[in-house]
């Protein structure tokens, strides 16, 4: 085998690299303008969002996400900041934290879900029929573990 791509594996992956890139361009300039959040800043809102108690902590948080430990934890400040979540010691250890939505958090969160949920659907997941949605998500599932 060369140490190139054949041209299929070249469109295949060049095309992925290059949609990648314009959708979370116009995902993130979206976020930003209508609720005034990053997409990392909306990704840990929504994990917070989904857990029936509304806190993870903040090692949890950083493990799921692309961000460092202290990447997660400077972004936790800037929300704490805002008002849209609190940090809440762990009782169990003593030494670790929790990253806890607030009720404004939660209301921030779902304005700004309604706006992103409609621009993925307008921008991405319209262009595919529900078998290739399925398809796509087998695709993705079998990429989980790397």
């Amino acid at each position: 085998m060369n140490d190139f791509f054949t041209n299929e594996q070249a469109a295949a992956w060049g095309g992925f690299l290059s949609i990648h890139g314009r959708l979370s361009k116009r995902l993130e300039q979206s976020l930003h303008r209508t609720s005034g959040l990053s997409h990392a800043e909306y990704e840990v809102l929504l994990r917070l969002f989904l857990k029936d108690d509304g806190k993870l902590r903040i090692q949890a948080l950083a493990a799921e996400s692309v961000l460092t430990h202290s990447g997660t934890s400077r972004l936790v400040d800037r929300l704490e900041g805002a008002g849209l979540v609190e940090r809440v010691n762990a009782e169990e250890d003593k030494r670790g934290a929790y990253a806890a939505i607030t009720q404004s958090g939660r209301d921030h969160f779902l304005q700004a879900a309604r706006q992103h949920t409609a621009l993925v659907r307008e921008l991405f997941l319209s262009h595919f029929s529900p078998e290739e949605l399925q398809t796509m998500t087998s695709f993705w599932a079998r990429l989980k573990d790397i």
